[in-house]
């Protein structure tokens, strides 16, 4: 057995006796499936692939600003080649936004480390 299983067995073993239940109450697995829609990202029509949840908490943004989820990805995209050049990875970064998000609205403070 490597070096790198012999340590992913043991923190299993560790973690068997977690605290804190991450699967919370009545956990829907169906927001774990990825689902596909065709979005237009600055009048360019293409197809973005996200978890269920993720397509919610657009939803819960878009609601927030009082706009399509479609003006949000916009906004996002748009936003990301003014100050960033682009991303490689726009359903990840569309995820870091959702969670990000999230993680504003409960107080938490957010930062790069």
């Amino acid at each position: 057995m490597s070096q790198n299983a012999a340590r992913e067995v043991k923190d299993v073993h560790r973690c068997s006796k977690i605290l804190s239940d991450p699967f919370v109450e009545n956990f829907n697995m169906d927001l774990a499936q990825p689902q596909s829609r065709s979005v237009r990202l600055n009048g360019l029509a293409t197809c973005l692939r996200l978890e269920g949840v993720y397509w919610n908490i657009l939803s819960e943004i878009a609601s927030c600003n009082s706009c399509s989820i479609n003006a949000v990805l916009s906004y996002v995209d748009r936003e990301v080649h003014l100050r960033y050049g682009g991303v490689k990875n726009f359903s990840g970064l569309i995820r870091v936004v959702c969670v990000t998000h999230l993680l504003k609205a409960e107080g938490f403070r957010l930062s790069s480390a």
